[in-house]
């Protein structure tokens, strides 16, 4: 018997193109005569703008034009790139320009944008516009937003909004607790970092005038949506993302410089490129974090927790380019996969003089797992009892679920976890890593002057964000499959999982299936991807849009072989008779029948075409869990932190490619291990970027990331056809909390407490050193 498609583990369509270097990203796109985009960018991180003296840049060989915001002016129905504010909140003055509007508010905001015939006249060029600044005051720690002159002008304040994410008497669970601890953290600022920067070609084309934009976007209908709103394209503009080097978050934004090419291209009638360095993606791709909480926590007696509160401050950097949900995400989530009867975070959202902050992956629930973990374990040290058993006595139940949190959702749907087995999770990842057996290896490292530490993390993630995703699954003549949507391929591996799953249902081998992603022309209508959606979103549409092709092809099957449906089956790309496959009709013979022909009908009730469409409405969230453990060991001298042993289990419901997921996985946790050691986005009090390079910056590389043990749980979601949960995130999230644990665990001897991410060599060292002198 033949080995089902779904949950096989099958090579990846993708890498053979890519290993041989055929990929096709943005910048491998070339067109006769298209110039090239640089940008003037501010070196101030709040100044106005006198003047802009562009004569010299002009005089350079090569330079083609320098386009100033009132340039774009006569293409740009509005200068602003305003989104609706889905969140409700007062974001009409939050949202960036398509170039600096006499004012800059951070460092490598642009100003001005060059074109030249290649992009190294162009960088030149940049360098020689002469912009007279006079600096202005700025807010380079949102600590002080509050009290601080408004980062722009137009604002009267600094603050966006100040709500509560509260349910359950938490008065009362404060006042009956038989204990109340504090705890105090910061997590700050990170970026994505994929191993392609930004891009886009505006490509203009002569046939009908209209243009088509190549871009390494997340989201390719939301690009081609805000720019057909801001430009008036009507039908005249398509989007296409190529291959993406990876996303993160950080390219499903709408940026400046996306609007400033087009708007050029389409006033100059004439095509461009820009490509970013990695400096650019520094100061301009967005950031996520600088979270500043102040929590308590109650427990009772037996370390049950009662209680939650405290407040977060999250700092939004100089503008919002998407509604600034992550600090909800943070709050609404905090109590993860806990049972938690009360909860109350003040949230406040600021803003500051620096590069604006949106998602990068985990979009808040890595920063929500940290401040509940830390938390449980502050409760577990303070109460001398194992931090394992703290978090057993308040996991919710297996028997409880489907379990429904007091709280609701940002779609407004009630937050229901609709599946999964936390304390079962946790108990195989403790019987992985040797929890039990830890303290004999800890004593016996310390009497030999080593630190040894074990450290444990929960996290849960909403995934398969709705309402829709778009799948269009199509039979041609020669009897192969195209599969469109509005998903996005961007190196996880969609176009294998949408093609394990059309193939599922057709009976043809997933070499026969071609995904088109992330196309404006494939179908009308994408949300793209993000929040480890698009396997539950996408994948059920394409499910269900493959489905219903089998139906048709059967329908018409029935009729060339007079057998009835349900006798019917697709195998080897043919519909035959079950049992007898020799009676048999190809579906590329189908296609070719419904695809009519003058003065011939089809068969009664069947439409023109093999092929089907599903936008398969989803509101409610499908929550996967993690549950992380470490071991690592601390150099009390250096700082260093060496991972010895790291185990991720991870419940994603069905998995359609194990393979696939386990490398998710990974990439999840060495993303995790960054924020959690090494990623630092720095500034100086001046509000300057100070680490613009991977020599200041630093990554998680093959010598920092160890051999990962991973387990999973297959607990089917309800609440869609293919029973799967996102992944995409989930390896991150619980991520730094355990590795934290486990320092802290390592430096028991010291007395050192830690409340902050990433938590470099540096910083360790300050900590042990002030716990002797205390």
């Amino acid at each position: 018997m033949s080995q089902p498609i779904i949950g096989s583990r099958i090579t990846r369509l993708e890498d053979e193109p890519l290993l041989r270097g055929r990929g096709r990203f943005v910048d491998d796109i070339a067109l006769p005569g298209v110039w090239h985009a640089a940008f003037v960018r501010s070196p101030h991180p709040h100044a106005t703008i006198k003047s802009i003296d562009k004569r010299a840049a002009l005089k350079v060989a090569g330079v083609r034009a320098v386009l100033t915001l009132d340039d774009l002016g006569p293409v740009l129905v509005q200068r602003r790139m305003v989104r609706h504010s889905n969140s409700g909140m007062p974001l009409d003055k939050a949202w960036p320009y398509a170039l600096a509007p006499g004012e800059v508010c951070y460092v490598g905001e642009p100003v001005a944008i060059v074109l030249a015939d290649d992009r190294y006249i162009a960088e030149d060029a940049a360098a020689l516009v002469a912009v007279d600044y006079e600096a202005l005051a700025f807010v380079a720690d949102v600590r002080t937003a509050k009290e601080s002159p408004p980062i722009r002008r137009e604002l009267s304040g600094n603050v966006i909004t100040t709500y509560k994410v509260e349910f359950g008497d938490v008065g009362s669970a404060f006042a009956k607790a038989a204990h109340v601890f504090k705890q105090e953290l910061w997590q700050h600022r990170g970026a994505a970092h994929s191993i392609e920067a930004r891009g886009l070609l505006a490509e203009v084309r002569g046939a009908d005038g209209g243009i088509t934009v190549h871009a390494s976007t997340q989201k390719a209908h939301d690009l081609a949506q805000t720019l057909t709103t801001l430009m008036d394209f009507d039908q005249s503009l398509r989007v296409i993302a190529p291959d993406i080097g990876g996303g993160f978050g950080a390219k499903l934004c709408v940026y400046s410089e996306d609007v400033a090419v087009v708007a050029a291209a389409k006033l100059l009638n004439r095509s461009l490129k820009w490509t970013e360095d990695r400096r650019e993606y520094f100061t301009n791709a967005v950031h996520e974090r600088d979270q500043y909480w102040a929590l308590e926590i109650a427990v009772d007696a037996g370390a049950k927790v009662l209680g939650v509160r405290g407040k977060l401050l999250h700092d939004t950097g100089a503008y919002t380019l998407q509604d600034p949900n992550i600090p909800y995400n943070s709050a609404s989530t905090m109590s993860g996969p806990y049972i938690v009867p009360g909860l109350s975070i003040e949230v406040t959202i600021a803003m500051s003089n620096k590069t604006p902050v949106s998602s990068v992956r985990g979009a808040g629930y890595p920063q929500a797992a940290f401040a509940m973990e830390r938390l449980l374990d502050l409760v577990a040290r303070e109460l001398k009892l194992d931090r394992a058993e703290v978090r057993r006595r308040n996991l919710i139940p297996a028997g409880k679920m489907p379990y429904t949190k007091p709280l609701k959702a940002r779609s407004g749907m009630a937050m229901e976890y609709d599946s999964g087995d936390y304390p079962a999770c946790q108990a195989e990842t403790l019987a992985k890593i040797g929890w039990d057996d830890f303290p004999k290896r800890q004593a016996e490292a310390r009497a030999k002057g080593r630190y040894l530490g074990i450290g444990l993390a929960h996290g849960v993630k909403g995934t398969g964000r709705g309402p829709f995703e778009s799948g269009l699954v199509r039979i041609s003549r020669t009897g192969k499959v195209t599969v469109f949507t509005g998903a996005s391929a961007m190196g996880q591996g969609l176009g294998t999982a949408m093609a394990q799953i059309a193939a599922a249902q057709l009976g043809v081998d997933v070499s026969n299936v071609k995904v088109v992603a992330g196309d404006t022309s494939g179908v009308s209508l994408g949300l793209g991807g993000f929040a480890s959606r698009q396997t539950v979103t996408a994948g059920s549409s394409v499910h269900l849009a493959a489905k219903a092709v089998a139906e048709k092809a059967k329908k018409v099957a029935s009729h060339i072989l007079e057998a009835a449906e349900h006798d019917l089956e697709l195998a080897g790309g043919e519909v035959r008779v079950v049992g007898a496959p020799q009676l048999n009709v190809k579906l590329a013979e189908i296609a070719r029948i419904l695809q009519g022909a003058p003065g011939y009908g089809f068969p009664a009730g069947v439409d023109p075409g093999l092929e089907a469409t599903s936008m398969h409405r989803l509101d409610a969230l499908s929550y996967a869990n993690a549950c992380h453990a470490c071991e690592v060991e601390v150099d009390a001298e250096t700082g260093e932190v060496k991972i010895l042993r790291y185990v991720a289990m991870q419940d994603s419901g069905v998995l359609i490619n194990p393979m696939m997921v386990e490398g998710q996985i990974h990439g999840g946790v060495a993303h995790g291990i960054g924020n959690a050691l090494y990623e630092w986005m720095g500034y100086d009090d001046g509000a300057q970027p100070v680490t613009t390079t991977f020599a200041d910056y630093l990554l998680p590389t093959a010598t920092e990331v160890p051999m990962l043990d991973t387990l999973y749980k297959e607990t089917p979601s309800p609440l869609n056809p293919l029973g799967v949960k996102g992944v995409g995130e989930a390896g991150t999230i619980p991520a730094a909390a355990a590795l934290i644990s486990a320092i802290e665990d390592a430096l028991a001897p010291f007395n050192v407490r830690i409340g902050q991410v990433p938590l470099p060599p540096m910083k360790i060292v300050e900590l042990i050193r002030a716990s002797r002198q205390a």
